[in-house]
Protein backbone atom coordinates (compact mmCIF):
# COMPACT_ATOMS: atom_id res chain seq x y z
CA UNK A 1 0.00 0.00 0.00
CA UNK A 2 3.07 2.26 1.00
CA UNK A 3 4.52 1.60 -2.43
CA UNK A 4 1.19 2.65 -4.51
CA UNK A 5 0.85 5.26 -2.24
CA UNK A 6 4.57 6.61 -3.21
CA UNK A 7 3.75 6.11 -7.01
CA UNK A 8 1.14 8.10 -6.82
CA UNK A 9 2.71 10.79 -4.73
CA UNK A 10 5.37 10.84 -7.20
CA UNK A 11 2.54 10.95 -10.56
CA UNK A 12 0.65 13.86 -8.59
CA UNK A 13 3.85 16.20 -8.42
CA UNK A 14 4.94 15.20 -11.97
CA UNK A 15 1.86 16.39 -12.84
CA UNK A 16 1.34 19.39 -10.63
CA UNK A 17 5.34 20.21 -10.66
CA UNK A 18 6.01 19.50 -14.73
CA UNK A 19 3.32 19.49 -16.13
CA UNK A 20 1.32 22.63 -14.73
CA UNK A 21 -1.95 20.72 -13.65
CA UNK A 22 -4.59 22.24 -11.36
CA UNK A 23 -4.94 19.55 -8.25
CA UNK A 24 -8.54 19.49 -9.65
CA UNK A 25 -8.05 18.70 -12.50
CA UNK A 26 -4.68 16.09 -11.29
CA UNK A 27 -7.67 14.81 -9.05
CA UNK A 28 -9.79 14.07 -11.76
CA UNK A 29 -6.91 12.57 -14.15
CA UNK A 30 -5.86 10.30 -11.12
CA UNK A 31 -9.43 9.45 -9.50
CA UNK A 32 -8.97 10.69 -6.34
CA UNK A 33 -10.21 13.85 -4.53
CA UNK A 34 -8.18 17.17 -4.47
CA UNK A 35 -7.84 16.79 -0.83
CA UNK A 36 -5.84 13.32 -1.48
CA UNK A 37 -3.95 15.65 -4.39
CA UNK A 38 -3.10 18.30 -1.63
CA UNK A 39 -1.78 15.59 0.47
CA UNK A 40 -0.49 13.32 -2.06
CA UNK A 41 1.85 16.24 -2.65
CA UNK A 42 3.04 16.91 0.61
CA UNK A 43 3.67 13.54 0.71
CA UNK A 44 6.30 13.94 -1.76
CA UNK A 45 8.04 16.97 -0.61
CA UNK A 46 7.94 15.38 3.31
CA UNK A 47 9.72 12.45 1.32
CA UNK A 48 12.27 14.21 -0.77
CA UNK A 49 10.06 13.11 -3.67
CA UNK A 50 10.25 17.07 -5.11
CA UNK A 51 13.03 19.94 -4.06
CA UNK A 52 12.01 23.26 -4.44
CA UNK A 53 15.32 25.80 -5.13
CA UNK A 54 14.44 29.70 -5.73
CA UNK A 55 17.33 31.43 -7.95
CA UNK A 56 17.29 35.13 -6.48
CA UNK A 57 18.62 36.96 -9.46
CA UNK A 58 19.89 39.64 -6.94
CA UNK A 59 21.94 37.51 -4.69
CA UNK A 60 24.92 37.23 -7.29
CA UNK A 61 24.81 41.08 -8.19
CA UNK A 62 27.52 42.51 -5.82
CA UNK A 63 30.06 39.85 -6.95
CA UNK A 64 29.26 40.23 -10.41
CA UNK A 65 29.65 44.13 -10.07
CA UNK A 66 33.20 43.20 -8.14
CA UNK A 67 34.23 41.26 -10.98
CA UNK A 68 33.29 43.92 -13.71
CA UNK A 69 35.18 46.92 -11.61
CA UNK A 70 38.33 44.35 -11.24
CA UNK A 71 38.40 43.18 -15.03
CA UNK A 72 38.01 47.11 -16.14
CA UNK A 73 39.91 48.65 -13.07
CA UNK A 74 36.39 50.23 -11.83
CA UNK A 75 36.42 51.98 -8.38
CA UNK A 76 32.98 50.49 -8.41
CA UNK A 77 30.01 48.80 -10.01
CA UNK A 78 26.57 48.96 -8.96
CA UNK A 79 24.43 46.25 -11.05
CA UNK A 80 20.65 46.50 -11.09
CA UNK A 81 18.14 43.51 -11.59
CA UNK A 82 16.24 43.77 -14.85
CA UNK A 83 13.89 41.04 -15.60
CA UNK A 84 14.64 40.73 -19.44
CA UNK A 85 17.13 41.52 -21.61
CA UNK A 86 15.21 44.48 -23.50
CA UNK A 87 16.27 47.93 -24.19
CA UNK A 88 13.83 50.44 -22.64
CA UNK A 89 13.34 47.87 -19.41
CA UNK A 90 16.68 48.22 -18.69
CA UNK A 91 17.16 51.68 -19.32
CA UNK A 92 14.24 52.19 -16.76
CA UNK A 93 16.05 49.77 -13.71
CA UNK A 94 19.81 51.61 -14.43
CA UNK A 95 18.23 54.86 -14.29
CA UNK A 96 16.62 53.76 -10.64
CA UNK A 97 19.71 52.50 -9.84
CA UNK A 98 21.85 55.75 -10.55
CA UNK A 99 19.07 57.93 -8.87
CA UNK A 100 19.31 55.45 -5.60
CA UNK A 101 23.65 55.92 -5.98
CA UNK A 102 23.49 59.50 -6.27
CA UNK A 103 21.12 59.88 -2.93
CA UNK A 104 23.61 57.59 -1.46
CA UNK A 105 26.73 59.87 -2.40
CA UNK A 106 26.35 63.29 -3.11
CA UNK A 107 27.92 65.36 -0.03
CA UNK A 108 28.16 69.23 0.79
CA UNK A 109 29.57 70.82 -1.87
CA UNK A 110 29.77 68.64 -4.40
CA UNK A 111 30.30 70.01 -7.72
CA UNK A 112 27.90 67.92 -10.37
CA UNK A 113 28.28 68.12 -13.93
CA UNK A 114 25.61 66.34 -16.26
CA UNK A 115 24.38 65.69 -19.61
CA UNK A 116 21.42 65.41 -21.55
CA UNK A 117 18.99 62.42 -23.18
CA UNK A 118 16.63 59.88 -22.42
CA UNK A 119 18.42 58.06 -19.78
CA UNK A 120 19.70 61.02 -18.26
CA UNK A 121 15.68 62.20 -18.05
CA UNK A 122 14.74 58.89 -16.51
CA UNK A 123 17.78 59.06 -14.01
CA UNK A 124 16.67 62.74 -13.13
CA UNK A 125 12.74 61.72 -12.67
CA UNK A 126 14.20 58.86 -10.02
CA UNK A 127 16.05 61.49 -8.22
CA UNK A 128 14.40 62.24 -4.33
CA UNK A 129 15.48 65.62 -2.57
CA UNK A 130 18.54 65.18 -0.60
CA UNK A 131 18.85 68.01 2.23
CA UNK A 132 22.28 68.74 1.16
CA UNK A 133 24.54 72.44 1.05
CA UNK A 134 26.50 74.25 -1.52
CA UNK A 135 25.77 71.48 -3.83
CA UNK A 136 25.87 72.98 -8.00
CA UNK A 137 24.32 71.45 -10.78
CA UNK A 138 26.32 72.06 -14.46
CA UNK A 139 25.66 70.98 -18.18
CA UNK A 140 28.83 69.24 -19.39
CA UNK A 141 27.64 69.72 -22.76
CA UNK A 142 26.03 72.70 -25.18
CA UNK A 143 22.01 71.62 -25.93
CA UNK A 144 19.35 71.88 -28.99
CA UNK A 145 17.28 74.48 -30.09
CA UNK A 146 15.96 73.17 -33.51
CA UNK A 147 15.46 69.81 -33.37
CA UNK A 148 11.49 68.28 -33.15
CA UNK A 149 13.41 65.29 -30.97
CA UNK A 150 13.09 65.88 -27.40
CA UNK A 151 16.51 65.92 -25.85
CA UNK A 152 15.16 67.05 -22.48
CA UNK A 153 18.27 69.33 -21.35
CA UNK A 154 16.80 71.92 -19.57
CA UNK A 155 14.11 69.73 -17.45
CA UNK A 156 16.96 67.19 -16.27
CA UNK A 157 19.09 69.93 -15.13
CA UNK A 158 15.84 71.62 -13.50
CA UNK A 159 15.14 68.38 -11.61
CA UNK A 160 18.71 67.65 -10.84
CA UNK A 161 18.50 70.86 -8.78
CA UNK A 162 15.37 70.90 -7.36
CA UNK A 163 16.58 67.25 -5.74
CA UNK A 164 20.23 68.85 -4.50
CA UNK A 165 18.26 72.01 -3.43
CA UNK A 166 20.24 74.68 -6.12
CA UNK A 167 20.25 76.33 -9.02
CA UNK A 168 21.83 74.56 -12.53
CA UNK A 169 24.16 76.03 -14.56
CA UNK A 170 22.82 76.10 -18.48
CA UNK A 171 25.88 75.81 -21.64
CA UNK A 172 23.83 77.81 -23.55
CA UNK A 173 25.36 76.64 -27.33
CA UNK A 174 24.57 74.49 -29.61
CA UNK A 175 26.56 71.21 -28.57
CA UNK A 176 27.49 70.95 -32.28
CA UNK A 177 28.46 73.93 -34.01
CA UNK A 178 29.21 74.41 -38.08
CA UNK A 179 32.82 75.65 -38.18
CA UNK A 180 35.73 75.30 -35.54
CA UNK A 181 36.03 79.18 -36.19
CA UNK A 182 32.41 80.05 -34.77
CA UNK A 183 31.97 77.57 -32.20
CA UNK A 184 36.05 79.36 -30.71
CA UNK A 185 34.68 83.14 -31.52
CA UNK A 186 31.86 81.89 -28.73
CA UNK A 187 33.28 80.28 -26.29
CA UNK A 188 35.75 83.33 -25.85
CA UNK A 189 32.27 85.01 -23.96
CA UNK A 190 32.93 85.44 -20.17
CA UNK A 191 29.94 83.77 -19.21
CA UNK A 192 30.29 81.03 -21.18
CA UNK A 193 34.29 80.17 -20.12
CA UNK A 194 32.45 80.16 -16.50
CA UNK A 195 30.22 77.43 -17.13
CA UNK A 196 33.31 75.45 -19.29
CA UNK A 197 35.21 75.94 -16.24
CA UNK A 198 32.66 75.06 -13.72
CA UNK A 199 32.27 71.82 -15.42
CA UNK A 200 36.35 71.02 -15.35
CA UNK A 201 35.84 71.41 -11.45
CA UNK A 202 32.77 69.43 -11.20
CA UNK A 203 34.14 66.81 -8.59
CA UNK A 204 30.84 64.19 -9.94
CA UNK A 205 30.18 63.76 -13.76
CA UNK A 206 27.18 62.15 -14.91
CA UNK A 207 26.63 60.83 -17.96
CA UNK A 208 25.63 57.83 -20.54
CA UNK A 209 26.76 56.85 -23.66
CA UNK A 210 25.38 57.17 -26.89
CA UNK A 211 25.52 54.40 -30.64
CA UNK A 212 26.51 54.75 -33.84
CA UNK A 213 23.86 53.10 -34.94
CA UNK A 214 21.57 54.62 -37.39
CA UNK A 215 18.70 55.72 -35.17
CA UNK A 216 21.24 57.26 -32.60
CA UNK A 217 20.01 60.31 -31.28
CA UNK A 218 22.69 63.09 -32.26
CA UNK A 219 22.25 61.38 -36.19
CA UNK A 220 18.44 62.39 -36.06
CA UNK A 221 18.94 65.85 -34.77
CA UNK A 222 20.77 66.40 -38.54
CA UNK A 223 24.43 67.65 -36.57
CA UNK A 224 26.07 65.43 -39.50
CA UNK A 225 25.56 64.88 -43.23
CA UNK A 226 25.34 61.25 -45.00
CA UNK A 227 29.41 60.88 -44.81
CA UNK A 228 29.82 62.08 -41.65
CA UNK A 229 27.24 59.62 -40.55
CA UNK A 230 28.74 56.87 -42.50
CA UNK A 231 31.89 57.77 -41.25
CA UNK A 232 30.98 57.93 -37.91
CA UNK A 233 29.28 54.26 -38.08
CA UNK A 234 32.27 52.68 -39.73
CA UNK A 235 34.84 53.99 -37.30
CA UNK A 236 32.90 54.60 -34.10
CA UNK A 237 31.53 52.95 -31.36
CA UNK A 238 29.74 55.60 -29.65
CA UNK A 239 30.11 58.72 -28.17
CA UNK A 240 29.83 60.84 -24.52
CA UNK A 241 29.15 64.28 -24.49
CA UNK A 242 28.66 64.17 -28.24
CA UNK A 243 32.23 63.30 -28.30
CA UNK A 244 32.49 60.22 -30.66
CA UNK A 245 35.16 57.61 -29.92
CA UNK A 246 36.18 54.18 -31.29
CA UNK A 247 36.94 50.84 -29.91
CA UNK A 248 39.95 51.81 -27.76
CA UNK A 249 38.36 54.65 -26.41
CA UNK A 250 40.04 57.22 -29.05
CA UNK A 251 38.43 60.21 -30.88
CA UNK A 252 37.74 59.24 -33.80
CA UNK A 253 36.83 62.36 -35.56
CA UNK A 254 39.13 65.49 -34.46
CA UNK A 255 37.21 67.65 -37.34
CA UNK A 256 33.91 66.78 -35.61
CA UNK A 257 35.24 67.04 -31.76
CA UNK A 258 37.02 70.63 -32.45
CA UNK A 259 33.28 72.11 -33.54
CA UNK A 260 32.03 69.84 -30.10
CA UNK A 261 30.74 72.42 -27.32
CA UNK A 262 31.46 71.07 -23.94
CA UNK A 263 33.75 68.99 -21.53
CA UNK A 264 37.16 67.32 -23.28
CA UNK A 265 36.68 63.30 -22.65
CA UNK A 266 40.38 63.09 -20.93
CA UNK A 267 38.84 65.57 -18.52
CA UNK A 268 36.38 62.74 -17.33
CA UNK A 269 39.67 60.95 -15.98
CA UNK A 270 40.61 63.46 -13.38
CA UNK A 271 36.63 63.27 -11.97
CA UNK A 272 36.81 62.25 -8.26
CA UNK A 273 33.40 59.66 -9.75
CA UNK A 274 33.04 59.64 -13.30
CA UNK A 275 29.58 57.98 -13.67
CA UNK A 276 28.42 56.04 -16.82
CA UNK A 277 25.22 55.22 -16.50
CA UNK A 278 24.10 52.59 -19.37
CA UNK A 279 22.76 49.04 -20.44
CA UNK A 280 21.11 47.46 -22.86
CA UNK A 281 22.35 45.18 -25.67
CA UNK A 282 22.43 48.23 -28.03
CA UNK A 283 24.59 49.60 -26.03
CA UNK A 284 27.47 47.58 -24.93
CA UNK A 285 30.09 48.47 -27.90
CA UNK A 286 29.79 51.66 -26.68
CA UNK A 287 29.92 51.33 -22.97
CA UNK A 288 33.30 48.78 -23.39
CA UNK A 289 34.73 51.49 -25.73
CA UNK A 290 34.53 53.85 -22.91
CA UNK A 291 35.76 51.53 -20.07
CA UNK A 292 38.62 51.16 -22.59
CA UNK A 293 38.92 54.87 -22.72
CA UNK A 294 38.91 54.75 -19.23
CA UNK A 295 36.06 57.89 -18.99
CA UNK A 296 34.50 56.36 -16.39
CA UNK A 297 35.81 55.55 -12.58
CA UNK A 298 32.23 53.77 -11.51
CA UNK A 299 29.71 52.03 -13.80
CA UNK A 300 25.97 51.31 -13.08
CA UNK A 301 24.50 48.98 -15.07
CA UNK A 302 21.94 45.70 -15.27
CA UNK A 303 23.19 42.04 -14.83
CA UNK A 304 22.69 40.79 -18.73
CA UNK A 305 25.27 43.52 -19.59
CA UNK A 306 27.24 43.23 -17.12
CA UNK A 307 27.80 39.67 -18.19
CA UNK A 308 28.36 40.57 -21.55
CA UNK A 309 30.94 42.77 -20.07
CA UNK A 310 32.84 39.96 -18.78
CA UNK A 311 32.27 37.66 -21.56
CA UNK A 312 35.23 39.17 -23.85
Amino acid sequence: MDLDRQRLSIEAARLYYLSDYSQQEIATRLGVSRPTVSRLLQHAKENGFVRISISDPLEDLDALGAEVARRYGLQGVRVCYSPENEYREIRGRVAAAAAEYLDETVQDGDIIGITWGTTMYALALGLRHKAVKGVEIVQLKGGVSHSQVPTYAAETANLFAEAFSTVARYLPLPVIFDSVELKEMVEEDRHIQRIIELGRQANVAVFTVGTVEEDALLFRLGYFDDRQRQMLRASGAGDICSRFFDDRGQICSEEINARTVGIDLPELRRKEKSILVAGGPRKIRAIRAALAGRYANILVTDQFTALSLLAD
